[in-house]
């Protein structure tokens, strides 16, 4: 399968405008034979929201009017995408990602591991547990930016059977280690492929550092996107390559084996609460 990585800049609060922007994205993608299409973190509605008032005037439920939209286009186009965006539940926001065909919605991640930055101040943590999901013929695991920072979250998924992962972000100054490194690290350690597909530009004083990137499963770059310029980056997914973790180096002499040779009954204090687990009552609310 063919993939496209969109690395945009969006514009902070201005819904319609970006969502027409990924539309056509969409058919630009398309055009270019690629069979699914992914997206920044919040590319529909922008990341930096100094209260929940104002991130609460641009989320929308899902569906809703912005999935829809991009729905009739996917429709109009077929192949698949995946976009950031706001979610609005009864009493706040998420922050979500959600895969769609033209058959609709396939998938609606909420994003699990917030930090303390942009509307992730505000927003509630996912609630929904890792998934993984059938695309054509592959098997699609979605995570959110911060949740590459902890390697459970793309070896869950791994273990569920995943292809590749697909990781909308918004990797402002300071992450560089993640894009250099964080991103390649994923896909070696479960042997898969994974796509991080950052934004540029500025959002109130905080600049994105783009450098979008696929990664191939043993850690090796497939595509890398510039500092500063949209860019629009492919690759070429073969499922068997992330199916096949049993590696042979050297017959007979060097074999690996991620899966194999794991060892989880000595992780169970990975799975235990800790001290430092920070209340959310020290975020701003409003």
């Amino acid at each position: 399968m063919k993939i496209a990585a969109v690395q945009m800049d969006v514009k902070l609060g201005d819904v319609a405008g970006n969502v027409k922007r990924v539309q056509d994205f969409i058919r630009q993608t398309r055009a270019a034979g690629a069979e699914l299409t992914i997206f920044p973190e919040c590319a529909l509605t922008g990341y930096c929201f100094e209260n929940l008032a104002e991130a609460l005037t641009v989320a929308e439920p899902v569906p809703g009017p912005a999935t829809e939209t991009i729905l009739s286009t996917l429709r109009e186009t077929g192949g698949y995408a995946i976009w950031g965006m706001l979610e609005a539940s009864d009493d706040g926001v998420y922050n979500v990602a959600i895969l769609a065909g033209s058959d609709g919605i396939i998938g609606h991640y909420r994003k699990i591991h917030l930090p303390h930055l942009g509307v992730d101040m505000f927003a509630h943590y996912g609630d929904r547990q890792f998934a993984v999901y059938d695309v054509a013929d592959i098997r699609v695991g979605i995570g959110i930016c911060y949740d590459s920072a902890f390697p459970e979250s793309s070896r869950i998924m791994a273990l569920q059977g995943a292809d590749l992962i697909a990781l909308p972000t918004n990797f402002p100054t300071g992450a560089q280690s993640m894009v250099e490194h964080v991103v390649n690290t994923r896909a070696m350690e479960s042997n898969v492929y994974f796509a991080a597909v950052n934004r540029v530009g500025t959002e109130r004083d905080f600049s994105f550092i783009g450098q979008s990137k696929i990664a191939g499963p043993i850690g090796e770059n497939l595509a890398i996107a510039s500092r500063e310029q949209e860019e629009v980056l492919y690759a070429d997914i073969d499922p068997q390559k992330a199916r096949n973790k049993r590696i042979v180096r050297v017959p007979g002499k060097h074999l690996i084996d991620r899966f194999a040779d794991r060892r989880p009954e000595m992780y169970g204090e990975l799975t235990q609460p800790h001290e430092l687990a920070r209340p959310r009552d020290e975020f701003p609310v409003a």
